[in-house]
């Protein structure tokens, strides 16, 4: 992986691309991959940190949607159950497969939620998770000891997939450079490029020098997520937004609340959506909410309510109850939800993509969800290729195995490197930890400032490793040790080393329940 000040310097020397796609999240990353693999000059530009935004606050699944299959979107159930499969195949030392249980408390439960999940087993053909079968009491407890008892008719056991969402993302930045592609973070694009009426470039800026690049492309992708409608205005000023976006929020807590392999799935909430309790790195996480918001924003925050629901609802299930003591950390998403009319709310709108050009060729995609990121590049690359006039390359990224494959499992922390892992613990400080409620190593973050283009005490806490998602007040607590390992590695001077510091810690802060149940609204 080059460095940084490389990248630049081949930023300076080579201006004319194929295409460049704007976004660092899941859907640039898929386009950019999928260009990269059918041999197009590739040049991907993230604002900020890849998956900063919505790509890394998922509910961590890879999964077909059962909620999707109810509305009876039976297309993009589907389509998301073969890319499940695919990515089970192309990034095992990332994706898992996952069990798990629906309880029954009523007399139709089981023959309703079992019918409906056969069907979704069904609707994966051959690249099912595993049989969904029923389960009696006594077999429901012993999958899940801490599910609520008290008139539990049985369950149902289906099979769906657990995934490190920014921990892809950055995979698939290795993948796109191992295909001769190019990422930076940190580099916005702050116009676009007109020849005639049509786009034929970006204009960039370097968020940490100030320097202006003016970069040739025969297609331009906008793959912003719920930041697309800006990007849209650089091109067409008055163009009118096509999202509804909503915030989707997810607690952190303990595995002891569930000390179980399998996850529990809430079926149906007060607000019509489904609840998932899921083990996830050595703690819990419960979620999600789905409520439309007035405008986007890099940081969202969750709100009370959505705090209080979450608890609530858990609390049903669960024996012992998570309280609000309980909570090591809180985060929230937001989804760029395509308009459809009068819609109702945003939990009814479809999660499916949308793909627009523009009358100067600017090309759009916004939408769907992690689990389909690789078809919807495909999808952009196809349209890219019609737009631009590139001659026509097939899709490769279907088979392709991604950077680190490794069907060999691993232990925590070094799981998410597959065949990296020795690399990454051949580097100074593997046995040293950076706190002692967190499974991360120093060496992590020098393997992260060195190959994974991490520059920030964020970059390496939130998303290199999960530190601030899985105990926010501990990640606050190893942030300086962090901040130094950087300077380090990167050469930071001391002023700098303070910045990045303090720019963690108002940042984390959010993610503590103390800071954020304050805001009930």
């Amino acid at each position: 992986m080059p460095a940084r000040k490389e990248l630049i310097a081949m930023l300076r020397e080579r201006q004319a691309w194929d295409i460049i796609v704007i976004g660092g999240g899941a859907t640039g990353l898929g386009t950019a991959v999928d260009a990269a693999t059918r041999g197009y000059r590739t040049l991907l530009l993230e604002a900020h940190d890849f998956a900063k935004g919505t790509s890394s606050r998922s509910t961590k699944l890879v999964h077909g949607g059962v909620r999707y299959l109810a509305q009876g979107n039976i297309g993009l159930v589907r389509e998301a159950l073969r890319e499940r499969g695919l990515l089970l195949q192309n990034a095992p030392h990332l994706v898992h497969r996952l069990g798990f249980v629906v309880p029954a408390y009523a007399w139709w439960a089981l023959p309703f939620y079992g019918a409906g999940l056969k069907a979704y087993q069904v609707l994966s053909g051959g690249l099912s998770a595993g049989p969904t079968t029923l389960l009696s009491p006594k077999k429901a407890m012993e999958l899940l000891p801490t599910l609520e008892q008290k008139e539990l008719k049985g369950g149902v056991l289906y099979y769906d997939a657990q995934f490190d969402d920014s921990r892809l993302a950055v995979t698939l930045v290795r993948t796109l450079f191992d295909q001769g592609g190019v990422a930076l973070n940190y580099l916005p694009a702050t116009g676009l490029q007109k020849q005639n009426g049509q786009i034929c470039g970006v204009v960039a800026q370097d968020a940490e020098t100030g320097e202006t690049f003016v970069l040739e492309s025969k297609a331009v992708v906008n793959a912003t997520g719920v930041f697309v409608d800006a990007v849209r205005r650089l091109d067409e000023p008055s163009a009118k937004s096509m999202l509804a976006p909503s915030q989707g929020a997810h607690l952190v807590v303990d595995r002891r609340f569930l000390p179980s392999a399998h996850g529990l799935m809430i079926p149906k909430t007060d607000d019509g959506r489904v609840l998932f309790a899921v083990p996830w790195h050595d703690k819990v996480i419960l979620g999600t909410t789905d409520k439309e918001v007035p405008e986007v924003s890099l940081e969202p925050r969750a709100r009370g309510w959505e705090i209080e629901f979450i608890l609530s609802t858990a609390g049903r299930y669960l024996d012992p109850k998570p309280a609000v003591d309980d909570v090591k950390s809180v985060y929230a998403g937001l989804r760029p939800l395509v308009k459809a009319g009068r819609a109702g709310s945003t939990a009814a709108l479809s999660r499916d993509h949308t793909i627009r050009v523009s009358k100067s060729g600017l090309i759009t995609v916004t939408g769907g969800k992690w689990t389909t990121y690789r078809c919807m590049g495909e999808q952009v690359v196809d349209r890219a290729v019609a737009v631009a006039g590139l001659g026509y390359a097939a899709s490769r990224s279907a088979g392709l195995k991604l950077h680190g494959y490794s069907a060999d499992p691993l232990d925590e922390p070094w799981c998410v490197y597959g065949s990296e892992a020795e690399k990454v613990r051949a580097l100074p400080g593997a046995h040293v930890l950076l706190h002692p409620q967190l499974p991360y190593t120093e060496s992590q973050v020098r393997f992260a400032a060195r190959y994974e283009l991490a520059r920030t005490v964020e970059d390496v806490l939130a998303r290199r490793t999960r530190a601030l998602f899985l105990d926010a007040k501990a990640s606050l607590e190893a942030a300086p040790k962090v901040a130094q390992l950087l300077a380090e590695e990167l050469g930071y001077p001391a002023t700098h080393q303070q910045v990045l510091l303090e720019q963690y810690r108002g940042i984390a802060a959010a993610y503590t329940l103390k800071h954020t149940h304050d805001n009930s609204t």
